[in-house]
């Protein structure tokens, strides 16, 4: 993925809904749309999630929440889930393609679920 450019759009509102577990974002391009807290969770930019170049499949995060969002300089945001899960830090480029690109990610996710016989419930 690309580092921040003076092309790269920028988030002009990030709203949270926290009952409804979706992060609202629009962006100074006019792209707008909601993730749920799963679909960010599970796609976290840590090194804890994404590895080192093997990335580590995330289960039972169906009813994750994000408790704090906290901004990280002109470029980032810092999320912090309800399963203590805080270390990914969000840019304006990795949430625009995950915006983007949200049907091709969680598809993929959904498949490399049912790959592993894991699950989206927590516990399972």
């Amino acid at each position: 993925m690309s580092g921040l450019t003076l092309h790269t759009p920028r988030p002009t509102e990030i709203l949270l809904h926290q009952a409804s577990r979706k992060l609202e974002l629009t962006f100074d391009d006019g792209q707008h749309g909601e993730l749920s807290c799963e679909f960010l969770r599970v796609h976290s930019p840590s090194a804890e999630v994404q590895g080192h170049g093997n990335p580590v499949l995330q289960t039972g995060k169906q009813q994750v929440n994000i408790t704090a969002i906290a901004p990280v300089g002109h470029y980032a945001v810092k999320l912090s889930f309800d399963d203590g899960h805080d270390t990914g830090l969000y840019s304006w480029d990795y949430l625009y393609q995950l915006l983007v690109e949200h049907d091709a990610l969680w598809q993929k996710y959904l498949d490399k679920l049912a790959e592993a016989g894991a699950s989206r419930e927590p516990g399972n």
